[in-house]
């Protein structure tokens, strides 16, 4: 039996990005359904704080990340440093107008002084730039989850405007149209991915890691699409039926999407390298920020352990000593190679016999 534990595996592909935005949004999402059933009497201004402190995070990344920038110019020759800061410019673009959205979502559940196509407006806009903008995303090898889904749901937000001011008195049902197609291509890319993991399971081909990606992404696919659909199927009927059930069990499956979201962010990789200026990948940043944490992220520690034929373990539990920098890892694993060649060649040596020779008198 073996069983691996590094730290460090964690957190190399973690996407912090990500994990605000997902973070925020479950809170957000929560404190919404508790605020329309009136179980607490909070401002909408204070229900949105999630998504202020998101925005908040993404400005402030923003301004560090310029501010380094312009300070030193000589990082701008970093590999694909110049392609990052565009992305950065682009994203703090789209959020700006995103907030901007949202203050006057917030002032109109508040007021009622606005018309609800006004309040779209930005998030309109936002929907038109945003097929230039995974144009570019896609040249660039970029990602663009937020304005692909800005993208395709430019005429699900005209209907929930028209919807809101009365112009059209359309069920629900209808209204969601736009979303039903998008939630049924969602759900033929979930029934893909179930069908190849199983494919790859079946194939001898395949390696154990192969199978495992697969798997895990038809499962976290199905843990994403699956509840929301769930969510939207119970919004409906909340909405057209007056079902009687409060907003917090209407959403409650949103949770289960965002959890999976959440924990897909450490897998997820990705990122901009100019977000807060930290032009590195999170783990290596937060390794250097904080060197204490080399101490126990960078330790791995396997118990695969070979017993003898008398029962005895042969070799105790590999313990890896934690590297400081990429530099020395890299030297260590290069010095562990010449060891092991030196090893094999030793090995490979003919064995020349001892012989006697009887010399006659």
């Amino acid at each position: 039996m073996c069983i691996e534990m590094n730290l460090q595996t964690l957190f190399q592909d973690f996407n912090p990005s990500k994990f605000v935005v997902h973070t925020c949004l479950l809170i957000f999402t929560a404190l919404l359904a508790l605020k329309l059933d009136e179980s607490i009497s909070w401002s909408y201004w204070a229900v949105f704080t999630p998504i202020w402190i998101w925005k908040f995070l993404v400005v402030l990344g923003a301004t560090v990340g310029t501010y380094v920038w312009w300070q030193y110019p000589h990082f701008r020759l970093e590999g694909e440093a110049y392609i990052h800061y565009k992305a950065m410019l682009i994203s703090l673009a789209i959020h700006l107008i995103l907030l901007m959205f949202e203050l006057l979502v917030c002032d109109q559940l508040t007021t009622t002084r606005h018309f609800w196509i006004l309040v779209f407006i930005p998030l309109i806009f936002i929907s038109i730039v945003s097929i230039a903008i995974c144009i570019w995303c896609v040249k660039h090898d970029r990602s663009y989850e937020l304005e692909l889904f800005c993208a395709v749901n430019i005429l699900q937000f005209i209907f929930l405007a028209l919807k809101f001011d009365g112009f059209i008195n359309w069920s629900w049902e209808v209204v969601f149209v736009p979303l039903w197609i998008l939630m049924c291509l969602s759900l033929v890319g979930v029934l893909y991915s179930i069908i190849f993991a199983g494919i790859l399971l079946r194939t001898p081909e395949a390696n154990i890691q192969q199978r495992r990606t697969s798997f895990n992404s038809a499962l976290a696919y199905t843990f994403t699409v699956v509840p929301i659909l769930i969510f939207q199927v119970l919004l409906t009927n909340k909405l057209d039926d007056g079902l009687g059930i409060s907003f917090m069990v209407v959403v409650s499956p949103l949770f289960v999407s965002y959890a999976t979201l959440i924990i897909m962010s450490f897998s997820s990789k990705g990122g901009n390298k100019w977000w807060f200026g930290i032009r590195k990948d999170f783990c290596q940043f937060l390794l250097s920020v904080f060197p204490l944490l080399q101490e126990y992220a960078n330790i791995a520690y396997n118990n695969n352990v070979t017993r003898g034929s008398n029962g005895v373990p042969s070799e105790p539990p590999v313990h890896q000593e934690p590297y400081r920098d990429e530099e020395i890892h890299k030297k260590s694993k290069e010095n562990k190679k010449l060891h092991k060649n030196h090893k094999k060649n030793e090995a490979m040596k003919p064995v020349v016999p001892e012989t006697s020779i009887d010399v006659p008198d």
